[in-house]
């Protein structure tokens, strides 16, 4: 049995994995909406009155607490890969892709879709960026794949308190 000899590497060869621009600004349109997301879902949540209340109430937490653990994740990914998260109130005003949310109370039946429709502008984003992302880094492309399937799901469950047969 033959071996090759090993080629070791010195410490000035070894890099990190750096992001490019591209990628860099795609995590930071998902991260900044991310953020929305979970700030006018908490909006919709002090606000939102009338029948089932309670049942939207609780799922709104569940989609505010998915939000900001979706937007950590994305963001330390980010510094994982040398690239800068902000995630500062004026950088989220300024570049979100999501509607704005209407002030004072909202009955629920409005709420439902409002924060549907704002779901699904974050999934857009999400996947928007995807293939770019997935080219360049696959373990980031996972993040995204998992962002997708659980803002979907959360989507459909609260669609669901305006459907009717």
């Amino acid at each position: 049995m033959t071996t090759s000899p090993s080629t070791r590497r010195t410490d000035s060869d070894i890099q990190g994995f750096q992001a490019s621009p591209e990628l860099r600004a795609s995590l930071q349109q998902v991260l900044v909406d991310l953020i929305e997301l979970h700030l006018q879902g908490k909006q919709a949540h002090w606000n939102v009155v009338g029948s089932n209340f309670r049942d939207l109430h609780l799922q709104l937490d569940d989609l505010v607490d998915f939000a900001r653990d979706g937007s950590d994740t994305v963001a330390e990914r980010m510094r994982a890969l040398q690239a800068p998260a902000d995630g500062r109130t004026d950088t989220v005003a300024a570049t979100t892709t999501l509607p704005e949310f209407p002030p004072y109370e909202r009955s629920t039946a409005d709420v439902v879709d409002l924060v549907s429709a704002r779901v699904y502008a974050a999934v857009d984003t999400l996947r928007a960026v995807h293939d770019g992302v997935d080219a360049e880094d696959p373990t980031s492309a996972d993040i995204l794949h998992q962002l997708i399937e659980g803002l979907e799901k959360r989507a459909w469950l609260i669609k669901a308190e305006n459907y009717k047969v």
